[in-house]
């Protein structure tokens, strides 16, 4: 009975998100109160839900300063001497072009967002493809491949929803990944190589030459508006060696990932904007996602907190790990991650880190396996590489809208790729012995 139970609150929380009947926020709190009220358990509800806020907590702590700190330093104009380097050495070379947007798009990816990797990255390289009439859906396709290998950050949303939903360090999670994410990189340049290489055949540089092409607007003709005035270009370096110190340190385990960005966030609003007004406005800026992400997380802690303290997810495991055989549960994570990155078709983030990968890690648990292997493996592409195809991520539309081609047409041109990508890190990772072939 309790088995029934919990399946039907994670289908009707699937159900309810992806319908976009409901919210996240709404689904993840309201659907499991009302399981766990229908199940006796209302005595203990409240206890279930402040635990699970209890163990969320340092997770979206570290997510809401991530933001302001990477929002803070974009503000001051840290990426804009890159992007403009970029620009010009990348010239009217179409591989340098292609390689060069793929570095970009995972410059400014640091702060986690797809949503703003694909405003910055976008608009300053279309023109190029446009002047040397190189085929848009490359450009979507490399920004896409570059910022879904990007997402694998431990302050990208994937990460933080499976550390968060296993209830394990998320700098656990991450590190062992890391050699994998760099391998996706490597990859994404290699195609970026291949797909410049391509679309040297069809530029017309007799017409780039004679000047019929579309100008290129030089990165230094920006118009002086209000926004210029909190550019902080003489602080460039300094910038730069913050965001150094604070990577370092959190990979490096000698602070707590959260203390790291509340660190970082402190010192670069003081360098920048010594004054208290200039820091309320910076600080208000980022606010709202930052916002929207803690409140989504600290619902997912109640999701996680009631699911696992009324007992409906080791039921469902059990009755699942009762039915399926052994020799098919060992091998469940090497095959979510071969299928991880069409998943983001189908399952938008919430709904899989928080209902369906608790649940198959349950599964492989029961086996003799560890659930943290079904979180290695749900990264190899679900939400990660898959995010910048999927219908379920607004970011996607913004993608294919500022490069000006088709849904489907972005799909069916970058979908090879993203799965390339995904099935190489998936056998990286088998590999290093993130978990089993």
């Amino acid at each position: 009975m309790l088995a029934l139970l919990g399946l039907l609150t994670v289908l009707v929380l699937l159900a309810g998100i992806m319908s976009n009947r409901l919210s996240p926020l709404v689904a993840l709190i309201a659907i499991p109160v009302i399981a766990a009220l229908i199940g006796g358990f209302a005595p203990e509800l409240g206890g279930f839900m402040v635990n699970g806020v209890k163990n969320i907590a340092p997770v979206a702590g570290m997510f809401v300063f991530a933001i302001l700190f990477f929002g803070i330093l974009t503000d001051a104009g840290t990426l804009d001497p890159i992007i403009n380097r970029i620009l010009k050495v990348v010239g009217n070379n179409p591989v340098r072009i292609v390689i060069g947007t793929a570095v970009l798009a995972a410059i400014v990816h640091l702060d986690g967002s797809g949503a703003v990797t694909f405003m910055v990255t976008i608009p300053a390289l279309l023109p190029l493809y446009e002047r040397l009439n190189i085929d848009r859906r490359i450009l979507a396709c490399v920004v896409a491949m570059a910022a879904g290998v990007g997402n694998m950050l431990p302050w990208g949303g994937p990460v933080l929803r499976a550390a968060a939903a296993l209830e394990v360090p998320v700098m656990d999670l991450y590190l062992p990944l890391l050699p994998v994410q760099l391998t996706g990189f490597a990859f994404v340049l290699l195609c970026a190589w291949w797909l410049g290489k391509r679309a040297g055949a069809s530029v017309d540089f007799q017409s780039v030459a004679s000047g019929h092409a579309t100008a290129l607007p030089t990165p230094d003709s920006k118009e002086v508006t209000p926004e210029n005035d909190i550019r902080r270009p003489h602080l460039f370096w300094i910038n730069i060696a913050l965001i150094i110190v604070v990577i370092g340190t959190m990979i490096s385990s000698l602070l707590a990932p959260v203390a790291c960005f509340m660190l970082g966030t402190i010192i670069a609003l003081l360098i920048n904007y010594p004054s208290s007004k200039q820091q309320r406005e910076r600080i208000d800026a980022h606010a709202k996602a930052a916002l929207l992400m803690a409140s989504v997380l600290f619902a997912a802690g109640v999701f996680t907190g009631i699911m696992n303290g009324t007992g409906m997810l080791k039921a469902m495991a059990t009755f699942a790990a009762d039915h399926i055989p052994s020799s098919a549960a060992t091998h469940l994570p090497f095959l979510l991650g071969l299928v991880s990155t069409p998943l983001s078709l189908l399952f938008d983030p919430d709904s899989f880190y928080f209902g369906v990968m608790p649940v198959l890690g349950q599964v492989v648990q029961a086996h003799g396996g560890s659930a943290i292997e079904v979180a290695y493996a749900a990264t190899m592409g679900q939400m990660t590489v898959g995010f910048p195809i999927s219908p379920l991520t607004p970011a996607t539309f913004l993608l294919v809208g500022l490069c000006k081609i088709e849904l489907g047409a972005h799909q069916r041109f970058t979908l090879p790729f993203l799965m390339a990508t995904s099935i190489l890190m998936t056998f990286v990772a088998v590999a290093l012995g993130l978990f089993p072939l």
